[in-house]
């Protein structure tokens, strides 16, 4: 088995911001892995959107033939890189033409999308994928987010806190709002669902795993860039920290700290997302998630993806107001 990879079904994993980007990879690469999943987003239609294509990517995939793994745990095998398919994830009957099992909870926006389960030949079944719409930059967001789970009697053996608000503008210029809204997703929500769910895998004796997306602009206290260096900052340090804390109780935490992703985070068009693939300045979504994974089955706690961009944190640190002053008055067009 593939570091990571459990049999198909045997574990939760839950997967916030999945509607696009790093978080839709994430979700992709842990359904592959053998996860059934809760994805979480403040907008419900490209939740949906994501869920369906964890199901087709299924379909694509031939079942184990009924062979049945012994362990639920994830692996500690190697992880191929290059490749986030799990070969004996369960996947859909092709033949069986049914319809999609819908059920939405009348009051919470819950829906629970997945095809019932066909015994066959093959034993074969469409993956478990759960959508929750909801806003987590508020007080009590991850609480409620934990009890709405709980609720469903599903226990989540991964967490990954992926949701996030990009802010480039000087915080004179900053909307109140914005500034009360970046704290509360990034660290004030991280930190509840990391103590929320960690809690959890302590008494359900589950060796968790915990993964929490800061970001490299945490070494770039740029103008512009105060408010959300800083709320990644705090995000890198508490996950350290606290990685520290619960691996005693088999509980792996990971921040992971990419510099340039082509997403649609920063506000890039697709052509100068291209352009920065290209020139190595961005690199996918698909290999951050791949990454990051890699590194939370590994027990790391912390990685930035890529060996340069670890070899201009010095440099970062150090620069100039004399450097920053003209890239400054050209970047001042790009704040909003």
């Amino acid at each position: 088995m593939k570091r990571g990879e459990v049999r198909p079904g045997s574990a939760w994993a839950l997967v916030t911001g999945a509607g696009s980007g790093i978080g839709r990879c994430y979700a992709l690469q842990l359904a592959a892995l053998g996860y059934r999943l809760v994805i979480v987003g403040n907008n419900p239609a490209p939740l949906e959107a994501v869920a369906e294509e964890i199901r087709s990517t299924a379909a694509g995939r031939p079942s184990a033939g009924g062979k049945i793994r012994a362990a639920a745990q994830p692996n500690t095998g190697d992880m191929n890189a290059g490749d986030a398919a799990a070969e004996d994830t369960a996947a859909e009957d092709a033949a069986a033409g049914e319809g999609t099992l819908r059920r939405t909870a009348g009051s919470g926006g819950e829906t629970t999308t997945g095809t019932p389960a066909k015994t066959t030949k093959n034993h074969t079944a469409r993956p478990e994928v759960r959508v929750i719409p909801t806003d987590l930059a508020r007080v009590g967001a991850a609480q409620e987010l934990y009890d709405r789970i709980a609720a469903e009697g599903i226990g989540i053996d991964v967490v990954i806190n992926n949701a996030g608000i990009f802010s480039f503008c000087d915080i004179l210029t900053t909307p109140a709002e914005r500034i009360e809204r970046i704290v509360l997703l990034h660290d004030l929500t991280v930190s509840q669902l990391c103590r929320l769910y960690a809690a959890d895998m302590v008494r359900r004796g589950v060796r968790g795993h915990i993964l929490n997306m800061s970001s490299y602009s945490l070494w770039m206290p740029f103008p512009g860039l105060a408010l959300y260096s800083a709320s990644k900052a705090y995000m890198r340090s508490f996950s350290v920290a606290f990685a520290k804390e619960v691996r005693d109780r088999g509980i792996r935490v990971t921040a992971v700290c990419p510099a340039g992703v082509a997403t649609d985070l920063y506000g890039l068009t697709p052509r100068w997302q291209r352009i920065g693939k290209r020139l190595g300045v961005l690199i996918t979504p698909d290999s951050c998630a791949r990454r990051g994974l890699r590194a939370l089955w590994r027990g790391r706690r912390c990685i930035v993806p890529d060996w340069w961009n670890r070899a201009w944190i010095p440099l970062c640190k150090v620069l100039p107001m004399w450097v920053l002053r003209p890239i400054r008055r050209f970047t001042m067009k790009f704040q909003k």
